[in-house]
């Protein structure tokens, strides 16, 4: 499944209570439907029915079928420049040791 860094969740938590006072409010990431594995990013009010999520303190992320596929290995990071700009990124997840 999905993990995030403690910077991502703090992002997400951060964008989330721009968009409005419901508790359910979150990052979706969603699949394309152009062929390819391109995902798209947004803020929603809530997951939809077929949405897998993913919550870390407090911050929630809402995965399609297919976008939870290609991220189940995978760890969400973001980074917010001098501007303001967010920008989140995918890598694989380290695994823990024992």
């Amino acid at each position: 499944m999905l993990t995030m860094t403690d910077n991502a969740a703090q992002v997400i938590r951060n964008l989330s209570s721009q968009v409005g006072e419901s508790t359910d409010t979150g990052v979706r990431i969603s699949s394309q439907s152009d062929g390819t594995d391109s995902l798209l990013l947004s803020i929603v009010e809530g997951p939809q029915s077929e949405d897998k999520v993913v919550e870390t303190g407090g911050a929630r992320v809402f995965l399609d079928p297919k976008a939870a596929d290609l991220l189940d290995d995978k760890s969400l990071d973001a980074d917010v420049d001098e501007g303001g700009g967010v920008a989140f990124t995918v890598t694989e997840q380290i695994p823990r040791q024992a």
